[in-house]
This record gives structure tokens, C-alpha cells and sequence, in this order.
């Protein structure tokens, strides 16, 4: 308990700024800003704020910074100079020059288009600040703007002879290094403003809700830049220009985030990656002493996450979407903490020396919505840490107080004071954000005198070595991003030496450096994986790992590592890093690390040697599986509880033949019935609410030695009574829909004549599921009485069954004759035929067909590309008035669009997955939708397929071997085809997607529709 509390004095005092009215854009979503009036309070002035905190007696609270100096100040850094950065985020909540389409219940926007880059973009108001302690007394006062005009602007980091800045949807170089003779140092040297314009470095972050876009750009100790992406924001990264793939020859593809993730960037390799996914909405990134990096949270009782690399972490599923690995089956929660309210934006763990001893190793947490800063403890967790709260450490009676980010300095703890009297995306639309406050604070201890300020920028290098072994973590981390800009190798040979005569902290600083200097040799990294300090040893598997080739020695010298390690920190990094480099070389290091026990129970290692085994099942899986013929291996407690049912589930689930041919030999590699036991709980997780239909005969056999064998099984084996059991099941009202619509789909595998009649039956069922299933089932048999009742019952079918009972007509000549003849006869009107049906049925190429077709419908062909382009740019003209609402949007995709293609995890699997796809470009979008046949996306062909017994087929084929084809047709059902049943195949050169998908709708609804397909998350709420 704190004995007393020292009220706060003023250091600066600052001039009120007037509350005026708020600068809105002309562009604010459906007329709702400037509202609310008799909400808005009057602010305090800085002067009268700063005298509301409370500390504790041994601390002092400063105020360095307020308006007009700052404003909206978001993020907070220093250089080598020890001069204060602002990223000023006076823009912020509307992008300049953009107009709103649409938007959803998160304010997740849709604009009209994507922003230039500066210099040629449209000017905003956010700046970014230079401040200057010029005479050592602690005051901050001598202020510079490094560059204004911004939009959107989330935070910068200065080095490699420029500013970085993170200004979503660019991240962007300005250089400012000087010339030699200007500088007139013997060390490269920069100005304070951009001496040219910016260079993109990187493009495509989200900018569709500007309260959680990628942001906290800082450099981490091995010289990458790090950020993070947050919740409501979707990503499709990609770098002008790129540098040809070390690993591909070929240029990558954009990297997909959506939602919350950490990312990082490396300015010499000109490499951009994701480090990790997932987390809360992540704001803000730490790095401790030991190099390990955490991101804040904005739930509660947590105070964020202990990122990993290449791990996988807790999101807002429903609201943001699933994992992008859909083979991860696990994920990482936040660090354990005690019970709190929500949220810590960001924090800082306190590794300097400007605050009393007491608080070294303690977290500072800012909380933005509780108007205070925490206090925290910071334990050991296994190979992760957990939290404790203690007290709040900073407190205010003035509501306004909004701590945004908080970071170290050379002389205490910085606080970023937003200013607000709401923080939250909706207050901020409403007209109640402020852009014309803000300040900044100074935690220090309270007796601390003011020191001068060092220039480490003019240091030499020898001399800033020497600063490696600074009790300030800043000094050190600012020392190495120096070393990084010079990689100066006339340092390698000290750095080397102290490496490897220095133990904890310092030796791993020495690692650090030396990597940034350019002198981690294999040599080197040979011997620093046998020092006694286990940091050093995992941080040199890390950067071992990041070159994502180890080379034949050095994999071996990691795979004897994992065998002998001590630490359990070195083996979780050997763990990630397995992940990253070719399959010879990781998977040697996985199975050593798979036989320590004792990790079984860790919180990070049993799941990262899965995703390090997953990471290698698609195109090493002769190696993966080669790992479990040593039939020790399966033995061990990682083995049976995480690693088998998760490897078969991935097999399983994946479902190619070869898939499961996969799932057959791990099932004959069991050395024990309780191995097969285990396995066969992963396939059984595999197949829940899916169809089994299509299994090998070889793995139902293995099934069947388990003792697995199910009904379903049974019936696949031709067993009298299995089937007998499986027709009383499905004729059965009161049976699970599940299992009876598994055993309809298995009955239809079976072709035996007895099964027609109760299919037939099935088509009066009250559940569209059972009669959709039995529709499906009864394709498979050739008898005229299907033609006839489908026939008969097909004007009461609607929605997917009137779909799926037209790919049962088309399938067949007799049953397409018997459709024709009903609509001949006057039972069944022509209109009620899909045009894009009737031109299937001329695939038959029989007489009778054609002139039927002739008669009732004449030409048949589709309308021409003059005409399609016409309707394009109507459409498009539609799209670009804006006011879509994406809700009803999504009922109009569910409605029109899911039975082939997914969403947001949601759909069918037709058609290409849409998710990923460029679904910003309005145009390119229209086209694909009104022209389905302009560019048929590879691997999406539609294929025409005729069997022995006069059965026609037309979909796309999703896979092939040597003894079966399998076709996905239009309605989403997966048809597997025995190749020695094949007559003909041939390519269609069309797509399955009918023309005229928007005919019928309105133009509200298409500018609903297309603010749908343009959302970039999930839309998982009612209004």
C-alpha cells in the first residue's frame, strides 16, 4: 500500500486552446457528425488537467508537451539524439480526398477508391513532430515539424538514413541522410526534414477503419521493423516492384492479413512477412530486455499477448473472421492475468533506471477507457510470462485523460494523451473527437535530476559498444539501431570477444549487435549456440532461422541442439524456427524436440512443432510421414496428445484421394492399437457434418481393423444388414439429420436397385437437407422412374432443390427428354427453366432435345460482349453513387452467390474462394459478374464428363488420379466418378457461373450487394 500520494506540479504551462467546432470532412458517413451537442463537455485546460493526477510518493508526473505543440498525439519515439517524435493523428477519423460507400456496424468503410501516396496525394493534417530538450534542464524548447500534410499517419521510426512512416496504405521511406561534407562528421549524419520524396516500401494496408489500421512501427533488436494490424482492418500487402523470391525465383504473392496480426519488415532484404496472427486488437508493440515482443489487448482480464514467432493466437472469430491456416487447430490465448476491465491499448515493461528501483521488471500499462495507468507484475509462465495487477500507478479525475501509447525514454516512462471525452469508433463518427488537443507526460522518480542529453548518432562506434552494457534497455536498443544504420565491421572482432566472455544481458546485447553489424558468420553462430547463456542460444536459432536456409551442418548442429537442449525457451524457438526453412532441415530438428516429455505441458512448444509438421504436409509429405516409421516416436506424450490426432485430422480434412491414401498409410503405421485409436479420433473429428463419401476401400478397411467401423462403413463394405440398417435410418423422422444425411450419400455410393424406392421416397421429406441429399444420391442410378418423380415434383422444389434437381435432370438424356416433355405438355411453364439449363441439355446432343429446345426457346445463346459491356458501365455508375448497406447485402450473396462461392468462411466451394480475392476493384469485380466467361480463373474450368451408363456430368474438377475423378458440379455437390466408368472428358471452355447474376435487382440492391462483396471481415450482427 502506498503510505501517501504527492499531488502533481506544473513544469510547462500551456495556453488553452478554444473548443471550436470540429473540422469535419464534407465526405462523413450518412450526414451523422456534429450530433449530439448537450453531449460534449468542456475540456480542461493543460494546466488545469496536469493538476489531477495522483502518484505514488515516490514518482513524479510531468507534463512535457500540450497543445498547440501536439495535437491528437498517437505515437511516441526517440532518436539517437534523444528528441521526442509525435506522430500528431489530427486527420483521424476521415481520410483525406476519399468518399464513403458504404459502411457497417463496426465502421468499417468502403471508400471509392484507394488513396495516392504523398507527394501526390490529397493533403490531411497530420504531422509529425520533432521536440528538443536544447539545454539539458528536462523542458522540452526547441520544436521542429519533420513533415506535415499527412493522412492517416500511425507512427514513424527513424534509421537507415531516413524516417520510415507507417501511413496506411503505405508504409514509406523519407530519406534524410546528408551528404558527407555537409554532415561534417566522420559518422553519417541526417537532417530534420525529408532531404527528397518518399519511396513506398510497402502498399495495401487496410484503411477501413482508421480507430485500428496497422500501426506502432518500432524496430526490434534484430533489425527488422515491426507493427501491428488491428481487428477491423483487411490487408493484401504487396512491395513495388519486388526483388526476386530467395526461395521461388518468382515474385511473391500479396500477403493476406485480415484482422488482428503482428508483421514485420526488413529494410535491407526488402522482405515483408507476418510474425504472427491473431491477438486482440492489437495497438502497440513491446520489446523486453530479452528481445521478446508483446502487443496490448482490448478485452478484459488480460493485459495483452506474448507474440511467438510464427504463432497462431486467440481472435474475434466471428466478428473478424477465422485463422488464414485452416489446418492450425489451436491457437494461443493472452497472457494469464487476474480479473480486469478492459483494456490495456499498450504498455511498457519498465527496464531502466530513471524510476526507483523498485519498479524495475514492471509492466506500465496505459487504459484508455479507465482513464488511468496500471501498474503490473510480470511472472514467469513456462516458456511464456503471466501478469498480476498492482495498482493503478497513474490516476486522474479528469475523464478526458485518454493514454494512448506509452513508451521508454533516456529519462523516464512517456505517456501519449489522445484527449478526448469519448474514445471509441462510434463516439468518433458522431462529431465527438477533438482534433485540437493532446499532451504528453513524463513518469519519473521523483527525486530524479535532469541530465544532458547524449547524441549517440556522434558517438564512435567503439564508444557506443561500450554503451551495449547500459542499465537503460533505451540506451541499448537505441545504441543497436545506430550500429544497424553503420554496420560498421570494424567492431566485429570486440564484439565477438565480449560475446563470448560476457554472460546475461550482456552477452545477448553483444549477440545482437554483432548480427546487426554484419559478423554473424556460421563460424560464429557455430559457437554461440554452445554459450552457457540460454538467450544467446535461442536468439541465434531465431536469426539462423530467419535466413530460412540453415545448410546441411549447421540443421544438423540445431537437430543435436533440440536432442540436448536444457532451456525450454531455446527449444520453443527451435520449435518456430523449424517452421521456416525447408523440410530436410526442419523436420530432423521437430522430431528430436518431439521426444522431450517435459515440454508436453508447455504453453507454446507442443502446438508450434505441430504448425512447424503442418507447414510441411502439403509438399513434403513423403518426409513428414517418413518421420513416423521410427515407431518410438509415437510413443512419446507430444506425439499422442498433440501431434497424431492433429496430423490425420489435417490429412482427413483436406480430403484430396491422395489425402487419404495419406490417411491409409498412417493408419498401417500404428505400431499399437492405441496409436490407431488415436488417429482414428482425429479422422472421426475430420468428418463430423461432412459426407464420407468417396472413402478408398483400403482405408475403410483400416477403419474397419480399429473396430471404427460404422454404420456407414458397414454399408460401404456391401453388408446385407449394414444396408438394411442404414434404409430404416433414413426413413426414420426422428433419427439425427446428420447421420441420415451421411447414409443417403453412402446409399448412393452403393448403386443397389433396392435403395431407388426409398430414395425416391425421400423426396416428400419436410427437411431440405434429406431431400436434397436423396436428389443427389439417386444421380448415381440409371432408372427412369427417378426422371419421372423429379420431374413430377419439380414445381414444388425452389432454392437449392430446384438447383440440385436440374443437375439431376441434365445428368441423364432420358431424364433431360422427360423434363422437356413436361414442359411441352404445359407442366412446367418455360420460364421456370434456367437459360443457362437449357443450354446444358444441348450437350446431349440428341435430336428430340434440340428440337424441343428450338420450339420453346429458339436461340439460346447468351447475350453478346457489346451488350454485357453496356450493362457493365450502367452497373458500375449504380456501384459508384454510394450508400450501399452491406446487412442486406449479405443476404442478397447468401441468397444469389454461397451455393458456389465462400465469404468470409461462409459459403459454398464452387467457385474460387472470394475472401482473398481483389474485391476492391469495383470494375474488375463487375466484370467477373456480368461476363463470368471474360477470364476463367485457372483451375475452374468447367469439364463435361460422360460415363458408361449414359450419364452426363458438367463441373469443375477438383482433383484426379489414377483411379477416380472427382467433379464438383453447380450446385455444390462432390461427385467421385471411377475412372474405369468414364467414357469421355472434355473441357467446356465456359464457366459454371450463369450470366445475368444481377438481373432482377434493383439498383439499391446492387449497391447492397456490392457493399457486401466489398467488406473486407465478417458481418456477423442483426441491426
Amino acid at each position: 500500500m502506498r503510505s501517501r500520494w504527492l499531488f502533481l506540479t506544473i513544469s510547462l504551462v500551456v495556453a488553452t486552446v478554444p473548443l471550436g467546432k470540429r473540422d469535419l470532412q464534407a465526405t462523413a458517413p450518412f450526414g451523422a457528425q456534429e450530433k449530439k451537442p448537450a453531449e460534449r463537455q468542456q475540456p480542461l485546460s493543460p494546466a488545469e488537467a496536469a493538476r489531477t493526477f495522483n502518484v505514488p510518493d515516490d514518482l513524479r508526473v510531468e507534463q512535457v508537451l500540450a497543445e498547440p505543440l501536439v495535437k491528437q498525439p498517437l505515437s511516441l519515439s526517440f532518436d539517437e539524439k534523444g528528441r521526442l517524435w509525435v506522430v500528431n493523428y489530427e486527420q483521424y477519423p476521415y481520410p483525406a480526398g476519399l468518399k464513403i460507400l458504404s459502411r457497417d456496424k463496426y465502421w468499417r468503410v468502403v471508400y471509392d477508391k484507394v488513396p495516392a501516396p504523398p507527394p501526390h496525394h490529397v493533403r490531411g493534417k497530420d504531422r509529425i513532430t520533432i521536440h528538443e530538450d536544447s539545454d539539458g534542464d528536462g523542458g522540452y524548447d526547441k520544436h521542429s515539424v519533420f513533415i506535415d500534410g499527412l493522412s492517416i499517419a500511425t507512427s514513424c521510426a527513424r534509421g537507415r538514413g531516413g524516417v520510415f512512416v507507417l501511413n496506411p496504405p503505405y508504409l514509406l521511406f523519407y530519406p534524410t541522410r546528408l551528404p558527407e561534407k555537409v554532415g561534417q562528421s566522420p559518422f553519417p549524419r541526417d537532417a530534420d526534414q525529408p532531404t527528397g520524396d518518399p519511396v513506398v516500401l510497402l502498399q495495401g494496408f487496410g484503411l477501413e477503419d482508421c480507430h485500428s489500421t496497422a500501426n506502432s512501427l518500432r524496430w526490434g533488436v534484430d533489425g527488422w521493423l515491426y507493427g501491428t494490424h488491428g481487428s477491423t482492418v483487411s490487408s493484401r500487402i504487396t512491395i513495388p516492384s519486388p526483388p526476386p523470391s530467395p526461395r521461388k525465383g518468382e515474385r511473391e504473392s500479396p500477403v493476406q492479413m485480415i484482422g488482428q496480426h503482428v508483421w514485420r519488415y526488413h529494410p535491407e532484404k526488402k522482405v515483408f512477412e507476418i510474425f504472427a496472427e491473431g491477438g486482440g486488437n492489437a495497438f502497440g508493440i513491446e520489446v523486453d530486455a530479452l528481445g521478446r515482443l508483446y502487443s496490448g489487448h482490448n478485452g478484459g482480464d488480460t493485459r495483452g499477448f506474448h507474440y511467438v514467432q510464427g504463432g497462431y493466437y486467440r481472435k474475434g472469430f466471428e466478428k473478424h473472421g477465422v485463422l488464414a491456416n485452416p489446418f492450425a487447430f489451436g491457437f494461443f490465448e493472452a497472457m494469464a492475468h487476474n480479473k480486469a476491465q478492459r483494456f490495456s491499448h499498450t504498455f511498457v515493461i519498465n527496464e531502466g533506471h530513471a524510476l526507483p528501483d523498485k519498479y524495475l521488471g514492471k509492466m506500465f500499462a496505459v487504459a484508455p477507457l479507465q482513464s488511468h495507468v496500471m501498474l503490473s507484475d510480470v511472472m514467469p509462465d513456462r516458456s511464456s510470462v503471466k501478469t498480476k495487477d498492482l495498482e493503478p500507478i497513474l490516476t486522474t479525475s479528469d475523464k478526458w485523460f485518454r493514454p494512448v501509447d506509452i513508451k521508454p525514454g533516456p529519462d523516464g516512462l512517456y505517456v501519449a494523451d489522445f484527449y478526448e471525452q469519448h474514445i471509441a469508433h462510434l463516439r468518433h463518427y458522431e462529431g465527438l473527437v477533438d482534433n485540437t488537443t493532446g499532451r504528453v507526460y513524463r513518469i519519473s522518480g521523483k527525486d530524479r535530476q535532469p541530465q544532458q542529453r547524449v547524441d549517440y548518432g556522434a558517438l564512435p562506434s567503439a564508444r557506443l559498444v561500450d554503451q551495449l552494457i547500459s542499465p537503460n534497455r533505451w540506451v541499448r536498443e537505441t545504441v543497436l539501431r545506430v550500429l544497424g544504420d553503420r554496420r560498421d565491421a570494424s567492431i566485429i572482432p570486440t564484439l565477438r570477444q565480449r560475446l563470448f566472455t560476457s554472460q546475461g544481458q550482456r552477452a545477448l546485447s553483444m549477440l545482437w549487435a554483432l548480427n546487426l553489424s554484419g559478423g554473424l558468420t556460421p563460424d560464429s553462430a557455430a559457437e554461440a549456440l554452445a554459450h552457457p547463456e540460454p538467450m544467446v542460444r535461442a536468439w541465434t536459432v531465431r536469426l539462423l532461422g530467419d535466413e530460412q536456409r540453415l545448410g546441411a551442418d549447421m540443421a544438423k548442429r540445431l537437430a543435436e541442439l533440440a536432442a540436448a537442449e536444457t532451456s525450454v525457451h531455446v527449444r520453443s524457438q527451435l520449435a518456430a524456427s523449424a517452421k521456416r526453412v525447408p523440410a530436410a532441415e526442419g523436420l530432423p530438428i521437430v522430431r528430436n524436440l518431439i521426444f522431450r516429455d517435459d515440454d508436453a505441458g508447455d504453453i507454446h512448444v507442443p502446438l508450434l512443432l505441430w504448425w512447424a509438421i503442418e507447414a510441411n504436409c502439403a509438399k513434403e509429405r513423403d518426409r513428414v510421414i517418413g518421420m513416423w516409421r521410427d515407431s518410438t516416436l509415437w510413443t512419446t506424450k507430444l506425439a499422442e496428445g498433440t501431434i497424431l490426432p492433429r496430423l490425420m485430422k489435417r490429412f482427413a480434412l483436406a480430403g484430396t484421394q491422395k489425402d487419404l491414401q495419406t490417411c491409409t498409410e498412417l493408419f498401417r503405421l500404428a505400431p499399437e492399437k492405441r496409436h490407431g485409436q488415436i488417429l482414428l479420433k482425429g479422422f472421426e473429428e475430420a468428418f463430423k457434418g461432412r459426407s464420407s463419401a468417396g472413402l478408398p476401400p483400403e482405408l475403410l478397411a483400416e477403419i474397419g481393423k480399429l473396430g471404427g467401423g460404422s454404420l456407414a462403413f458397414g454399408v460401404r463394405l456391401g453388408k446385407d444388414d449394414a444396408v438394411a440398417k442404414a434404409l430404416a435410418v433414413v426413413q426414420n423422422p426422428k433419427a439425427p439429420a446428420a447421420e441420415r444425411v451421411g447414409l443417403i450419400e453412402v446409399l448412393g455410393e452403393t448403386r443397389q436397385p433396392r435403395c431407388v424406392p426409398v430414395l425416391l421416397g425421400l423426396l416428400a421429406a419436410k427437411e431440405t437437407v434429406i431431400t436434397r441429399s436423396a436428389l443427389t444420391a439417386l444421380q448415381a442410378y440409371k432408372d427412369d422412374r427417378i426422371g419421372a418423380e423429379v420431374v413430377k415434383r419439380y414445381p414444388s422444389f425452389d432454392g437449392e432443390l430446384r438447383e440440385t434437381a436440374e443437375t439431376l435432370l441434365l445428368s441423364r438424356r432420358e431424364w433431360s427428354k422427360q423434363w422437356l416433355a413436361a414442359v411441352d405438355q404445359g407442366a412446367i411453364p418455360t420460364k421456370a427453366i434456367p437459360r443457362a439449363s437449357v443450354r446444358q441439355m444441348l450437350l446431349h446432343d440428341d435430336d428430340g432435345i434440340k428440337g424441343l429446345v428450338r420450339k420453346h426457346w429458339g436461340d439460346v445463346k447468351g447475350a453478346t460482349t457489346a451488350e454485357m459491356q453496356q450493362e457493365i458501365n450502367r452497373l458500375l455508375q449504380v456501384v459508384g453513387t454510394g450508400g450501399g448497406d452491406p446487412l442486406p447485402g449479405k443476404k442478397l450473396f447468401t441468397a444469389r452467390c454461397a451455393t458456389c462461392h465462400t465469404l468470409h468462411a461462409q459459403g459454398g466451394t464452387v467457385g474460387p474462394d472470394l475472401t482473398t480475392y481483389k474485391r476492391d476493384d469495383a470494375a474488375n469485380l463487375m466484370l467477373h459478374v456480368v461476363n463470368p466467361n471474360a477470364e476463367i480463373r485457372e483451375g475452374f474450368e468447367t469439364h463435361v464428363i460422360v460415363t458408361e451408363s449414359g450419364r452426363t456430368l458438367n463441373g469443375i474438377v477438383v482433383e484426379k488420379d489414377n483411379r477416380v475423378v472427382v467433379l464438383r458440379t453447380a450446385d455444390g455437390q462432390r461427385v467421385v466418378l471411377p475412372r474405369d466408368e468414364i467414357e469421355t472428358e472434355r473441357a467446356a471452355g465456359v464457366s459454371l457461373m450463369p450470366e445475368g447474376g444481377l438481373h432482377g435487382l434493383s439498383e439499391r440492391e446492387v449497391r447492397d450487394l456490392f457493399a457486401y462483396l466489398r467488406s473486407s471481415q465478417p458481418l456477423n450482427y442483426t441491426k
